[in-house]
C-alpha cells in the first residue's frame, strides 16, 4: 500500500459532504490549510472523542487560517446524523469506495475501514505533517495545530 510523506503533494479528491454538497481538496487549500483527518466510523466512541476534540478547537484552528475536514468510508445519511448530534462546524465527507483512503495509504482490509490519520496540507497541497495514532485521539488536532504554527 502506498504511503503518503511529508513533503509529498497530497492527492486531490472530490467528495460528499454530510449534505450531499461535494467538496474538492484543491478548491479548500485555496482557502488556507486544510487538516484532513480520517477517521474509522461515525458515532463510535474514539471517533467521536476525536472530531469533538477538533470542533472544541475550532477557534484555534480558525486563528491559524486553516480549515478541517473529517473524512470516513460512512454513507452521506450517517455522515448528516454524526455531524448534527454533536454540531460540528467542519465537513465531513463521505468516501464510500475508500478511493481517497487508499490514495493516502490509510485504507484497511480488516478491523476498521481505514486507518486513523491524519494530514496537514498546505495551499501549493504538499503535505506537511502526518499524524499516525490510532489509541489517543486528541493528538491528532493538537499535534496539526503545532504544525500549523
Amino acid at each position: 500500500m502506498k504511503t503518503i510523506s511529508e513533503g509529498s503533494t497530497a492527492p486531490d479528491f472530490e467528495l460528499p459532504d454530510e449534505n450531499g454538497d461535494l467538496v474538492r481538496l484543491s478548491d479548500k487549500v485555496r482557502e488556507g490549510p486544510v487538516v484532513l483527518f480520517f477517521y474509522p466510523a461515525a458515532m463510535t466512541g474514539g471517533c467521536t472523542r476525536e472530531a469533538c476534540t477538533f470542533r472544541d478547537l475550532g477557534q484555534d484552528f480558525a486563528d491559524a487560517g486553516a480549515q478541517r475536514l473529517g473524512i470516513s468510508a460512512d454513507p452521506v445519511g450517517r455522515q448528516k446524523e454524526f455531524s448534527e448530534q454533536h454540531s460540528f462546524d467542519y465537513p465531513l465527507l463521505s468516501d464510500r469506495d475508500r478511493e481517497v483512503a487508499t490514495a493516502y495509504g490509510v485504507k484497511r482490509r480488516f478491523v476498521t475501514p481505514v486507518k486513523r490519520a491524519t494530514f496537514v496540507i498546505d495551499r501549493d497541497l504538499t503535505i506537511r505533517k502526518v499524524i499516525a495514532s490510532e489509541l489517543d485521539m486528541q493528538v491528532h488536532a493538537q499535534e496539526a495545530l503545532a504544525a500549523l504554527a
